[in-house]
């Protein structure tokens, strides 16, 4: 069960030696249970917002020197009166000081407790509160933006304007079934369809953003795939500009996937090495390898082909790439065919030599970092196809996302009630439909189980 009447304390930076650890308490006994072990002054008398140095005390035993911040809901994170000490980055002193305020009275906070309190009382949305792990979990500008947007309430605001303006005709056609038997008609039937057709556009939109923030959220998964040798590694040690991977002529060298993050214009991409696939091979390391590459390709968002274009011969270059699926697998996954080594073979010779094969093929020099640039701007082009532009509202939570499919099923529904001529019973219904999924994004309607799987996932002293 959600008890919010008593206090709560954790501590809310990450563990670890640091200069500074910080622990957060929330409740109405928070300042008493802290002036209970705090020596220097009465922080009961001090003002809201305000800081203080001295010392936490067990008995006669000094656990610590610290500052100690004072906010006195309503005007605060969660609502409730909060104080914050700022301890050494100690595991030992922070946890001493926890068990201390746990032994006057608080109790350890539950994952996201604090966030969940600022909820229940008012002081965020459902939409900002999940935009607060958001916020936190951003690795990104376009993360961090998209988060920030959310948090500021821009989410809601679209949604708290669609409800009004739903609720407004809802009300009038209710009063039309009041009136049934002098059947007189409250609500503008012309109005009222264009109030549909404009949430329907708004709410496609929101839907369609998706895509974009997903990528912007939890970033793009780009595996590396080629023949041993073909310069995978040097691929990636090029996209990263730092030596990253073992490079070798030796054919094989690598035998693992290796992963790492390359920030292209505020987009995450994680880029996967792997070890060469060829035909033939008696190493059972090597096997092993190939088959966590065809993994790798089976798990990604986009699938770098890299081939050789010295290899034996062109023709040999030349059926290997014909082979590769460039198009679009029924998957979703995106593939991008890449010829390296063109400071070997020459720019022109290689794009007339594959011509007639695919005109979208990449020619680079991993080894020169030669046209490496194009291949970073088609890789953001593949996910983002073009600017990202992020002056409206994008949609980076799956639950948000399922919440708007069923409102589009529902203004549906209201719109083809009208086109029916149905009673306004019926058509009052599917606004009702239409306003519980909106409600069910900002917290406006919500259930307990629903409460605690949101904010099990944040992490704890937020």
């Amino acid at each position: 069960m959600i008890n919010i009447s008593d206090t709560i304390v954790a501590i809310a930076t990450p563990p670890g030696e640091g200069a500074i650890g910080m622990i957060r308490l929330s409740g109405n006994e928070a300042i008493a249970i802290v002036n209970k072990i705090f020596s220097g002054k009465d922080l009961a008398k001090q003002q809201s917002h305000t800081l203080h140095f001295g010392k936490i005390m067990d008995g006669a035993k000094v656990i610590d020197e610290v500052v100690v911040s004072i906010y006195k809901g309503p005007k605060s994170y969660t609502g409730e009166d909060i104080i914050e000490i700022s301890c050494h980055g100690s595991d030992y002193v922070l946890k001493q000081v926890i068990n201390l305020c746990m032994e006057h009275g608080a109790r350890m906070a539950r994952p996201g407790e604090f966030t969940l309190r600022a909820f229940l009382n008012g002081k965020l949305d459902l939409t900002q509160a999940e935009a607060v792990a958001d916020l936190i979990a951003s690795q990104s500008g376009s993360a961090h933006k998209a988060a920030i947007h959310n948090l500021r309430g821009g989410f809601s605001e679209d949604l708290k304007q669609m409800r009004e303006e739903l609720i407004k005709f809802s009300a009038l056609i209710e009063l039309e079934l009041d009136f049934s038997q002098e059947d007189v008609e409250f609500a503008d039937r012309t109005q009222f369809y264009a109030l549909i057709d404009r949430l329907t556009t708004a709410t496609e939109q929101l839907i369609n953003s998706f895509k974009l923030g997903n990528v912007i959220k939890n970033g793009v998964s780009v595996a590396i795939i080629g023949r041993p040798n073909s310069g995978k590694s040097t691929l990636l040690n090029a996209l990263l500009n730092e030596e990253r991977a073992i490079v070798s002529e030796i054919a094989g060298t690598t035998r693992d996937t290796i992963e790492e993050t390359l920030n292209i214009n505020g987009i995450l991409f994680r880029l996967i090495d792997t070890a060469g696939i060829r035909e033939h091979s008696i190493d059972t390391i090597e096997l092993k390898g190939m088959e966590r590459s065809k993994e790798a390709m089976n798990k990604a968002d986009i699938v770098i082909y890299l081939f050789d274009l010295t290899e034996n011969n062109p023709v040999t270059a030349r059926n290997e790439a014909a082979q590769f699926p460039i198009p679009n697998s029924e998957n979703g996954v995106k593939y991008l065919l890449v010829g390296n080594k063109v400071d070997e073979t020459g720019m022109e010779n290689a794009k007339n030599t594959f011509a007639d094969i695919d005109n979208n093929i990449i020619f680079i020099s991993a080894k020169n970092k030669e046209n490496i640039h194009q291949l970073k701007e088609t890789l953001f082009a593949l996910v983002a196809g073009g600017e990202i532009k992020q002056e409206g509202t994008i949609i980076t939570n799956a639950r948000h996302y399922g919440a708007l499919q069923e409102v589009l099923k529902s203004l549906h529904d209201i719109k083809n009630g009208l086109d029916n001529n149905i009673s306004g019973d019926l058509i009052s219904l599917d606004i009702r439909t239409c306003l519980f999924a909106l409600g069910e994004i900002t917290g406006e309607v919500t259930t307990e189980d629903k409460l605690d799987y949101i904010f099990s996932k944040f992490c704890i002293g937020k």
